[in-house]
C-alpha cells in the first residue's frame, strides 16, 4: 500500500514536475571543503604578502632594474666563471648553517665596463626574489660626499641627519654592495680609511654579507684603502673575483665619428671661422 509520499511522487512523474533529490552533504565534506577553502586564502594572502615585501626590498635597494641575468652577455672567459661563482654564491643562501656561519664578502675587480656592476646586481636581485635578502647598493664616492657635507653643521638641508640614517642601514642591511671603490684613487685619506674599516668590521661582527667592487688590482686596492681597512676585508670569508675580458661600453669616439660621416652641411661645432 503506497504511501501519501509515494502517491505525490508518482503524481509528480506522472506530469513531469518530478525533481532531483538533492543529496545533502554530510558535516565531514562541508568542513573538509571550508577547510581548504579557508587554507587557499591564506596561502594567497601570504603571497601577497611575500610580494609587497619583496616589491619594498627592491625599492630601497636602488638597484637598476635591467641588472639581471637574463640581460647579460656572457662573451667571455671571465663572465662565464663570475657567473658560475655568483650562482654558487646565491645558492649557498639555501643553507640556514651557511648563512648563520659567517660573514662573506665578494671582491669584483677589474677596468671599467667589464660587468662588475651588473653580476653584482643579477646576485642581488635573485637574492632579494628568492631569500627577501635586503640589499643596498652605494657608489663609496656618494657616500663619502654625504660624509664629508654632513660635518658642515650651519647647512639647513639636514645632510647630517640623512648621513646618520644611512650609516645605519649600511650597518644592518644584509647585503651592502659598494661601488667605484677608491675610484681615481691612489690612497684614501686616513679618516675615510678608519671610517670605511669600522663600517666593515661592525657588518663582520653582525654575519652581514658585502660585494666590493673596484677598478684596482688587488695590490693597488689593499694600497688605497691602508692596512686597517684591509684587515677588515681579510676577516671575511672572501671571494675574490677578476674581470678581464673586453669593454661592454660603447665609444663615443666611435658614434661621434660615424654621425661626422653622415652630416654633410650644418653648424660644426668649436669651428674656427
Amino acid at each position: 500500500m503506497q504511501s501519501l509520499k509515494d502517491k505525490i511522487e508518482q503524481l509528480g512523474r506522472t506530469l513531469g514536475k518530478t525533481k532531483p533529490v538533492e543529496q545533502v552533504k554530510d558535516y565531514a565534506q562541508l568542513r573538509k571543503e571550508y577547510e581548504q577553502q579557508a587554507n587557499n586564502e591564506v596561502r594567497q594572502q601570504q603571497l601577497d604578502a611575500k610580494r609587497k615585501r619583496i616589491e619594498q626590498i627592491h625599492g630601497r635597494s636602488d638597484l637598476n632594474p635591467k641588472w639581471t641575468f637574463d640581460n647579460l652577455i656572457q662573451d667571455s672567459p671571465d663572465v662565464t666563471e663570475a657567473v658560475s661563482i655568483a650562482q654558487s654564491f646565491i645558492a649557498a643562501h639555501s643553507d640556514p648553517s651557511w648563512r648563520a656561519s659567517g660573514s662573506h664578502m665578494m671582491v669584483f675587480y677589474g677596468d671599467y665596463g667589464r660587468g662588475k656592476s651588473h653580476i653584482a646586481g643579477a646576485i642581488a636581485h635573485e637574492l632579494i626574489d628568492r631569500y627577501e635578502i635586503s640589499v643596498l647598493y652605494r657608489q663609496l664616492t656618494s657616500l663619502l660626499e654625504m660624509r664629508y657635507f654632513s660635518y658642515d653643521y650651519s647647512a639647513k638641508d639636514d645632510i647630517g641627519q640623512k648621513f646618520r640614517e644611512i650609516t645605519q642601514e649600511l650597518m644592518s642591511v644584509d647585503l651592502l654592495i659598494l661601488d667605484e671603490v677608491c675610484v681615481n684613487e691612489t690612497v684614501l685619506k686616513k679618516s675615510t680609511q678608519s671610517w670605511l674599516g669600522t663600517l666593515l668590521r661592525q657588518r663582520h661582527s653582525q654575519n652581514k654579507n658585502c660585494i666590493l667592487i673596484t677598478n684596482h688590482d688587488l695590490t693597488g686596492l689593499e694600497q688605497a684603502l691602508g692596512p686597517y681597512c684591509f684587515e677588515s676585508i681579510k676577516e671575511y670569508d672572501t671571494y675574490k673575483v677578476r674581470f678581464s675580458g673586453p669593454s661592454r661600453r660603447k665609444t663615443v669616439t666611435d658614434d661621434f665619428t660615424s654621425a661626422s660621416k653622415k652630416s654633410t652641411s650644418g653648424y660644426v661645432p668649436n669651428q674656427v671661422r
